[in-house]
């Protein structure tokens, strides 16, 4: 499939790649980029943990390799991008900027630009709304689950890891670890209100209300997504799209409502 596709230039082929969703290198450019991201992730958390030089030596290391790769991601997806100015604006770019900015301004001693390191996770949304990276989800009430538990915990993450960097220096007996900020969130989120651990400094309490603020108006439109999503489904039929898999369709759909692809002819009967 991949060989009927004619690249005027090294630009078509290289932006080919980063969009494709069909071809068997398009996915494992995605997938690439998906590994290294949650590698990174992990890489970050482990970090809050006190840890043998050698080994904090080597996780640094291979972080600053990955945010490399990053970067060059970032600048070639600008140089393929058609329109360069709607393109620097667009939310995926930011967020990709945002991810590697730490590692070359990290050297200014600015301690804030350290925060910024908890925002690559989100470089995940950009893929989790291509449904080949879940296609084996064949319910589409399941997937939408996915999406939305991925969105929840995509907000809990950044909050822990804001947690973590405001209130780890001026109040380490109660966040010792990136755990301990995990913790808080949740627990924050879910309204429960322990009260065992308690922001001290201003930027944590800034912190601890945008969260609050955010959960109360995340949570419950997540969970309406989910039930307009479920109440829709009753309403359709299952006329599954060869192109994206969706699976319901309203009973006279001739295109996919997803991606426009014909589902059937129109002058197809019953």
């Amino acid at each position: 499939m991949e060989n009927k596709h004619k690249f005027k230039n090294l630009k078509e082929r290289i932006n080919f790649y980063f969009e494709d969703v069909e071809t068997f290198s398009g996915r494992l450019t995605d997938f690439i980029i998906i590994g290294l991201v949650v590698i990174s992730s992990i890489i970050y958390v482990i970090l809050s943990y006190p840890l043998p030089e050698p080994l904090r030596y080597v996780l640094e290391n291979t972080d600053n390799t990955i945010m490399i790769i990053f970067t060059f991601e970032y600048i070639l997806r600008f140089w393929v991008a058609e329109k360069k100015l709607k393109h620097f604006f667009n939310i995926y770019p930011i967020i990709d900027l945002i991810a590697v900015l730490p590692l070359y301004l990290g050297f200014t001693g600015l301690g804030f630009v350290r925060i910024l390191r908890v925002f690559r996770m989100l470089k995940l949304i950009r893929f989790i709304k291509r449904k080949h990276l879940v296609k084996r989800i064949e319910n589409e009430d399941v997937y939408t689950l996915v999406s939305i538990s991925f969105v929840l915990f995509s907000f809990i993450f950044v909050s822990s890891g804001l947690i973590y960097f405001t209130e780890h220096r001026v109040n380490p007996e109660a966040v010792a670890t990136f755990f301990d900020a995990v913790y808080y969130s949740v627990v924050t989120m879910s309204t429960v209100g322990l009260g065992d651990i308690v922001p001290i400094s201003t930027a944590g309490r800034i912190v601890t209300m945008v969260m609050i603020i955010g959960a109360i108006i995340l949570i419950p439109w997540q969970i309406s997504v989910f039930l307009k999503r479920l109440i829709r489904a009753t309403t359709k039929i299952k006329i599954v799209c060869p192109h994206c898999g969706l699976q319901h369709h309203d009973k006279d759909a001739s295109h996919c409502k997803e991606c426009g692809h014909i589902l059937f002819s129109p002058d197809r009967k019953g």
